[in-house]
């Protein structure tokens, strides 16, 4: 494993984001605003929150990717616009892009790189879990929301 890509371990990783992209694309302005209940997040909010989160640990805390999106990182934060459909599409594609070409370049040598946030040093391997956690976690929150109101979720 140690001179292998780490692409090759977080293989279907790839596929949730693919169902990620299928369940957000389609989605009505209408659709985007649905909660699960009053005091949830909304749809539009819960994949932004996905992509800011991406920014943060893949951009900002590791320097990966480029400063286009840099943007993205804010996107949940209180106050911002309303995202569409097909800003959220484009933010999950540019965000998975950058994190898939990082896999593919990383290897086992690569899990010890430390990295610091907020004075605590994290390794790479957490980030990487963490951000995965991360992802299948709110991804539940969006289709568990979605299937609540009715509309299709992707067959896990």
């Amino acid at each position: 494993m140690s001179g292998e890509s780490l692409a090759v371990y977080y293989k279907g990783w790839d596929n949730y984001q693919d169902l990620l992209v299928a369940a957000v694309a389609p989605l009505t302005p209408e659709q985007l605003v649905l909660r699960a209940a009053p005091n949830q997040r909304e749809v539009w909010t819960i994949a932004a929150h996905i992509i800011a989160a991406r920014v943060w640990w893949f951009h900002s805390v590791m320097g990966e990717g480029d400063a286009g999106l840099e943007h993205m990182q804010t996107w949940d934060d209180d106050g911002q616009p309303r995202r569409s459909a097909a800003e959220l599409e484009e933010g999950l594609e540019r965000t998975w892009a950058m994190m898939y070409q990082c896999l593919k370049r990383w290897t086992a040598a690569d899990f010890g790189q430390e990295f610091v946030r907020r004075g605590e040093s994290l390794s790479r391997q957490w980030i990487l879990w963490h951000v995965i956690e991360h992802d299948l976690n709110h991804g539940g929150e969006l289709f568990l929301t979605l299937g609540i109101h009715g509309l299709p979720t992707p067959d896990l």
